[in-house]
């Protein structure tokens, strides 16, 4: 796996052998250790990295913050600094501080136990298989993949945690909110009765930095500039349907019971954004599932507009609304039947419940793996997003029968890489 000779297309296409699994040795299971000191990895210290870092020192009192890893070194020294409050929980000396591309093989290397992959979403299936084929704990943040190549290849990692023994936690963080988690255990277990349809709504503002007019400077190689601003590029972001709108994606999934969605018939388009990337800045989705129910996304990133985040869900005995204030609407749509009232003392903070869920099980000797379920939320976007990109009814098995694969084959922050045409219905194709 840490092979210079391996390009990043060959480790997504199950390129490296996995390494062999019997008798690998559990880090908690059976072995007495359950007290031991656990050191975290942290790849990718961005916001929501040292976010996730924050999180999982929180979880847990015997741990240490002991790696980090990021392609640009100044973002470890802004990550250190976020997380000074920490004191002695935070032990990253010098030597295991790493950038470049290949930092996170680095941080794998240095004697982690569990590893926070939180760098650009692009590179989350090779950080992912890295990690698992090294017998590392992982806590992933959304999304799982960026192209349909990048989710098969989490599956497989997943397969292969399942033989090692070791656990994939997920960071689709709406499914840890306490309120969200009792409002949709009311609708999935039947309480409200049937769904009829959801619209769920991811409506905000653009991502920072987006520039209008935005160019590469001159002394900047394009794939360096394209990981700086990485939002603005489907390769390493999925576009914005992908990383910011698939927490809606997956809450659509989460109130069908994850059952597999028949298609997808959808709009998009790029009128808002004037940098020089390729992603679109809107979509609108209609997925189709069985028993003849229809489920709307809508996603948009302008300035000067209406914004929310809403989660609506139509069913026989009521209406359910959230994320905020998760209440059951009566079938009028108008009285309120019931709202969520959080007990006093308890923790709130989605983030946080994540990370505490995560260690606690570790510490009890529990392997979490939602590595199937996280890649099957992951290719639900990628089948909205190329419903719109391609202007045709996708459905889940063209989506599963693809060979989309947007990884660069040699990918150095020297080299020159071309940013891929913006896609046009009725003229792209799904690969």
């Amino acid at each position: 796996m840490n092979s210079p000779s391996l390009s990043r297309r060959q480790i997504l296409a199950g390129g490296a052998a996995a390494a062999a699994v019997a008798g690998f040795p559990n880090l908690l299971l059976g072995q007495g250790v359950n007290n031991a000191k656990l050191k975290i990895g942290l790849i990718g210290c961005g916001g929501r990295g040292t976010g996730a870092a924050q999180q999982a020192l929180s979880a847990d009192e015997n741990v240490v913050l002991w790696a980090l890893g990021d392609a640009f070194p100044e973002a470890i020294t802004g990550s250190l600094q976020g997380l000074q409050s920490f004191g002695a929980k935070v032990d990253v000396p010098a030597e295991r501080q790493f950038s470049g591309l290949d930092a996170y093989q680095k941080v794998i290397e240095s004697g982690v136990d569990v590893v926070l992959l939180a760098a650009p979403p692009g590179f989350r299936p090779q950080h992912l298989r890295a990690a698992i084929e090294a017998g590392k704990h992982v806590f992933a943040e959304k999304p799982m993949a960026i192209d349909v190549t990048g989710v098969k290849s989490v599956m497989e990692s997943a397969k292969l945690a399942k033989q090692k023994g070791v656990a994939i936690q997920h960071g689709y963080c709406w499914r840890f909110a306490p309120g969200v988690r009792e409002l949709y255990a009311k609708v999935t277990s039947g309480e409200l009765g049937k769904v009829y349809s959801v619209y769920g709504t991811y409506m905000g503002s653009p991502p920072k930095p987006l520039q209008p007019g935005m160019k590469k400077p001159d002394d900047m190689s394009d794939v360096e500039w394209q990981l700086r601003w990485w939002t603005n590029f489907e390769w390493v972001s999925g576009g914005p349907l992908l990383e910011q709108a698939i927490h809606t994606v997956d809450k659509i999934a989460w109130a069908m019971g994850d059952v597999a969605p028949i298609a997808a018939v959808a709009n998009g388009g790029r009128a808002y954004r004037t940098d020089a990337g390729n992603v679109y800045d809107h979509y609108n989705i209609a997925y189709e599932y069985p028993g003849g129910v229809i489920c709307h996304l809508g996603e948009r990133q302008y300035l000067g507009c209406h914004t929310e985040v809403i989660d609506r869900i139509y069913c026989e005995k009521g209406t359910a609304v959230a994320p905020a204030s998760p209440m059951v609407l009566g079938p009028d749509g108008k009285k309120r039947q019931w709202m969520y009232r959080a007990p006093e003392g308890s923790e709130q903070n989605m983030y946080q419940v994540c990370h505490n869920e995560f260690f606690a099980a570790l510490r009890k000797g529990e392997i979490i793996n939602t590595g199937e379920y996280m890649a099957n939320s992951t290719m639900l976007g990628l089948l909205g997003r190329e419903a719109a990109h391609t202007g045709q009814r996708v459905t889940w098995d063209e989506m599963w029968a693809s060979a989309q694969d947007q990884a660069p084959d040699d990918l150095k922050m020297d080299s020159s890489f071309a940013i891929a045409p913006l896609p046009v219905p009725g003229v792209h194709k799904l690969a």
